[in-house]
């Protein structure tokens, strides 16, 4: 059984973690453990630079904590332009993959409220009413009415993430992405 180390507490983002996990290496073969670590950038990470560091230091943070994991997951929201998406990045001891989620244009209200410092959950929570909506189906589930929500879009990039790991014309290890 794999022990994977989930670089955050979100429900939302350990939930697709799982997900992906079992879908690429079957049920029951993965043990998530949430695990606490800080990302290192802005609690709103701005752009695409400092949103995939987010989640590489997630990583990076995570393996000190956890040594002996097999595998370790960062995923790090942020914000570009008028969007949001997210960065996911996964290691093992020798392999890493990585894959950047789908994007959300959002709204001008919300964009203003990011602009003046705020943290994209924080405008969802003022326009829902829902405190936690970011540990739910977050700005994505809100604003294409449950038909997408965080867990989903991030499900989808983490299966992007993990081909490295299962994938054989990857399994050349001079062509680990940890070895560029």
């Amino acid at each position: 059984m794999y022990h994977v180390v989930a670089a955050t507490t979100n429900p939302a983002k350990i939930k697709a973690i799982q997900l992906a996990f079992e879908d690429t290496f079957g049920a029951g073969h993965c043990r998530i453990e949430p695990l606490d670590v800080a990302s290192g950038v802005s609690l709103q990470p701005i752009g695409n630079a400092e949103t995939r560091t987010g989640a590489r230091q997630r990583v990076m943070e995570a393996r000190q904590v956890r040594p002996e994991a097999d595998f370790w997951v960062g995923v790090e929201a942020g914000i570009e332009d008028n969007m949001t998406f997210a960065w996911m990045t996964i290691e093992s001891p020798h392999t890493r993959g990585e894959s950047r989620s789908a994007s959300l244009m959002l709204p001008e209200t919300i964009l203003q409220g990011i602009r003046a410092g705020r943290e994209l959950g924080s405008e969802m929570a003022d326009i829902t009413g829902n405190a936690d909506v970011k540990r739910q189906g977050g700005a994505i589930g809100f604003f294409t009415d449950g038909r997408l929500s965080r867990t989903s879009v991030y499900h989808q990039a983490l299966m992007l993430a993990l081909v490295p790991f299962h994938n054989p014309i990857y399994q050349n290890h001079l062509n680990s992405p940890l070895n560029q």
